[in-house]
């Protein structure tokens, strides 16, 4: 770090993004993305908006947040739309964490808690998943902090029933419950219906797996009216146009054209099941996912494995974490990706063997 950079932050260590390849990859797994284009509508939509990018896009996202509130079955000011989940997570740990208010969460979740807790200086209680990589809900009972986590977990795949984040809610009722259902679309249920009950649950949803909108940066964040009241009291400090024009648009596009998603979900949950059934046929330990990706512990050691499939144009994940050192995380891509993800794994079990 320069002699410039503020001492304040001296000990912060950011968040890493999974890596975008310069080389050429036959299949890329490792950032949780969807094998599929998005719909023609989308492209259709971001295309109308080109010739009036010299205009600002409306703060406000009015036509998308009604289209966001229709299909959440929620009013437009119980929503706030955001560039991408990472946007409302730290909107909200501006707005709800301070010194005197910890933020808690699992020992395995998303990255980025634990770096805007660092950034923000607000204390980190970080608790223990069970060995079976679950979330024990006992945890987070009464606590009397806020509460963060990802549901489904990533990168654990494993997720908690609603009713039990109810229960973790209604035991912390002067702390915020934030709950990150990036993954919800792949097989689980949200706990937006919720937010009706809990005025202190905070619902976060991402179009980056779903609905093939990584590169375009929207999510929502879904709560009590005086919770997205807050929020967006911090975005307007800091970042008003925070959603471009053209992702409005793709957003608007994407709810008119939803069961196109829906069904590449659907078709992606089938890849799922039939990559863990082949994978535990090569002797992996494949953790149940209800998510677009799996966490796998193989007879190889994770990051050699890692390497290995990158040496064959197969990119994965592998974390660099104690508990989970020996696994790997594949994102679900296509049958054909995955097919070509196991054709690898099995080409190199094979090359293993012949050396011992």
């Amino acid at each position: 770090m320069s002699r410039f950079f503020s001492a304040r932050h001296a000990s912060l260590v950011p968040y890493t993004p999974g890596e975008q390849p310069q080389i050429p990859i036959t299949a890329k797994l490792n950032t949780n993305e969807s094998p599929y284009p998005p719909s023609e509508g989308v492209a259709r939509a971001i295309t109308g908006e080109i010739g009036k990018l010299q205009l600002y896009n409306d703060p406000e996202c009015t036509a998308l947040r009604k289209a966001a509130a229709k299909y959440y079955g929620v009013a437009p000011d119980e929503l706030l739309a955001v560039n991408g989940s990472d946007d409302a997570l730290l909107f909200a740990f501006i707005a709800f964490g301070d010194r005197d208010r910890p933020m808690a969460f699992p020992d395995l979740t998303y990255g980025f808690y634990s770096v805007y807790a660092d950034f923000l200086h607000i204390p980190a209680h970080v608790i223990p998943l069970r060995e079976d990589f679950s979330i024990d809900p006992e945890d987070y009972m009464g606590l009397g902090e806020n509460v963060v986590f990802a549901n489904p977990n990533a990168p654990t795949g494993r997720a908690l029933a609603p009713g039990e984040i109810g229960r973790i809610a209604a035991s912390n009722p002067d702390r915020v419950v934030i709950v990150d259902e990036a993954y919800v679309d792949f097989g689980w249920e949200s706990c937006v219906p919720l937010t009706r009950e809990y005025d202190n649950l905070l619902v976060v949803q991402t179009f980056s797996k779903s609905r093939s909108m990584a590169g375009a940066r929207l999510g929502f964040a879904i709560g009590n009216r005086e919770l997205i009241r807050d929020m967006n009291t911090v975005k307007y400090s800091t970042d008003p146009y925070n959603v471009n024009r053209m992702t409005q648009a793709a957003g608007i596009a994407a709810f008119a054209e939803n069961d196109y998603y829906m069904a590449n979900c659907r078709r992606i949950m089938e890849t799922r099941a039939y990559t863990t059934g082949e994978l535990e046929k090569l002797g992996f330990a494949v953790i149940p996912s209800m998510t677009n990706f799996l966490l796998a512990q193989g007879p190889v050691p994770g990051r050699e494995l890692y390497l290995s499939l990158k040496e064959r144009g197969v990119l994965v994940r592998w974390f660099d974490q104690p508990r989970i050192r020996d696994y790997i995380r594949v994102s679900i891509g296509s049958r054909e990706q995955m097919d070509r993800f196991l054709a690898a794994v099995t080409d190199i079990l094979e090359t293993r063997s012949e050396k011992i």
